[in-house]
């Protein structure tokens, strides 16, 4: 029996001190929620759970940033509605101003709207921002913006390149004819001999022919004694200057002996003259009209297009006009990225583009339908329908961002859920398997201190010795 060292006490306190370390971990499991508390809880565990915890948060954060960049791009589509609106508008006041019925002072009416309309147009563009952000007025700085030409309506193929345009249509020869600018024209011949060198006579043609109204019966005979026929000789001295001739079903017109009518004398800018109601020009002539219409379509609204002459005939079939496309200053086109992932991976930048909606860049600008003839409005429906063109694409573009956005914030919070799930499992404290813990430690602090009373008991048998 010693009483230096009481190893009954010593053990008893030593693992009483082990079980009150482990209460007091326990304790503190239960009261925080968390299993690892400390990197001393879990060193490896703890490592994992702080990745995945900046994982969550950038996550969180980046469904956040998808979020507002749907707004941003609901307030500028939201925008370009009205402008489509307002375009539909102009659209139908432009086919009202390109009706005949109309006077100069309708058409002057019909031009105050339309002002007051592009004018609106302007001001959305200018005024509409998200979050101090203007979204339709562009960005700093200028760009030149080429503008398409149009072909006025005529029979022909127009092909759009960089900076120029090329129309093409057919070639054009005694007997044909062609509509340009609403009125229709034909290629006259300059002499009776022309006239039946198209028609493809020759002394054996038969069936009949009409000129000047008059029928006959063509013949290989001489047939001058007899009214109703004739053979290839005869048609010069029954057909002259502004005759119209008829055969096979092709009719070819003569222009008329007056000098005012010779296509000699004919310049440019020369009308159409006007024989037996017909409307004859040669084939420059009517070259020439094709290319002042060209221009004319092409330089409504904001465009400055200046058509070219027609170059030479390519081939034997066809004639082609060279265009100088209009062009426009208009600002930079607005770009900013969202960004929607947890780390800075390029790949996690979604770029959103939306060029300059004013009517400057939509090519609407200084549009007139106020002419004497309706002529400019026609072409003002082309420049109109231009710009609904830009802006649909417009907010085709803005459209199909929100919607991949859309998808983003559904697979960004679908990760965030998972990956809560997981670091849950590696930090969170499971608190049935905790209380179990706590209550056996418990259980056995209490047993602790009872054995390490005992234990301080059993050195007091001593002092009955002494006794």
């Amino acid at each position: 029996m010693v009483v230096q060292h009481n190893m009954q006490a010593l053990n008893a306190a030593r693992v009483l001190n082990v079980t009150s370390g482990s209460q007091a971990k326990s304790t503190e499991k239960l009261a925080s929620g968390y299993k690892i508390n400390r990197a001393a809880d879990d060193a490896a565990g703890l490592s994992i759970s702080e990745k995945m915890r900046k994982q969550i948060r950038g996550l969180s954060q980046a469904s956040t940033n998808a979020s507002d960049g749907v707004s941003a791009v609901q307030t500028a589509e939201g925008a370009l509605t009205e402008v489509h609106s307002m375009l539909q508008r102009m659209n139908e006041l432009a086919v009202q101003a390109s009706n005949g019925t109309n006077s100069e002072t309708d058409r002057s009416s019909i031009q105050d709207e339309i002002n007051q309309l592009t004018t609106e147009i302007d001001r959305v563009a200018e005024s509409t921002k998200f979050n101090e952000t203007y979204l339709l007025k562009g960005s700093n700085g200028k760009k030149t913006m080429m503008i398409d030409a149009h072909d006025a309506g005529l029979e022909g193929v127009l092909t759009q390149n960089t900076e120029k345009a090329t129309f093409t249509m057919s070639k054009l020869g005694v007997g044909d004819s062609m509509t340009i600018g609403g009125t229709k024209y034909e290629i006259g011949a300059k002499t009776v001999a022309e006239a039946v060198s198209t028609l493809e006579l020759d002394a054996d043609s038969k069936g009949s022919i009409i000129i000047d109204g008059k029928s006959y019966e063509l013949t290989s005979d001489d047939s001058s004694a007899e009214e109703s026929k004739l053979n290839l000789d005869d048609i010069e001295t029954r057909a002259g200057h502004g005759s119209t001739i008829q055969y096979n079903g092709k009719s070819v017109s003569v222009f008329a002996k007056d000098a005012s009518h010779n296509p000699a004398s004919y310049t440019d800018t020369t009308a159409a003259v006007d024989i037996n109601n017909k409307n004859l020009v040669t084939a420059k002539q009517a070259y020439n009209m094709v290319a002042a219409e060209l221009q004319a379509a092409s330089t409504i609204g904001a465009s400055k297009t200046a058509a070219g002459e027609a170059t030479q005939v390519i081939g034997t079939d066809d004639v082609k006009f060279t265009l100088t496309k209009g062009k426009a200053e208009v600002q930079n086109d607005l770009t900013f990225n969202l960004h929607v992932g947890s780390d800075a991976d390029m790949t996690n930048k979604i770029g959103v583009t939306i060029n300059a909606m004013d009517s400057t860049a939509l090519g609407i600008k200084g549009l007139n339908v106020a002419d004497a003839s309706g002529k400019a409005a026609t072409y003002a429906i082309d420049a109109i329908a231009d710009a609904v063109s830009k802006v649909s694409a417009q907010r085709s573009s803005l459209g199909a961002i929100q919607n991949r956005l859309e998808h983003t914030i559904a697979n960004v919070d679908n990760v965030v859920e998972n990956t809560n799930a997981s670091e849950s499992r590696i930090r969170d404290t499971d608190m049935a398997e905790e209380m179990v813990n706590y209550s056996k430690n418990n259980i056995l602090q209490q047993a602790g201190q009872a054995m390490l009373a005992q234990a301080n008991q059993s050195t007091q048998g001593v002092l009955s010795i002494l006794g």
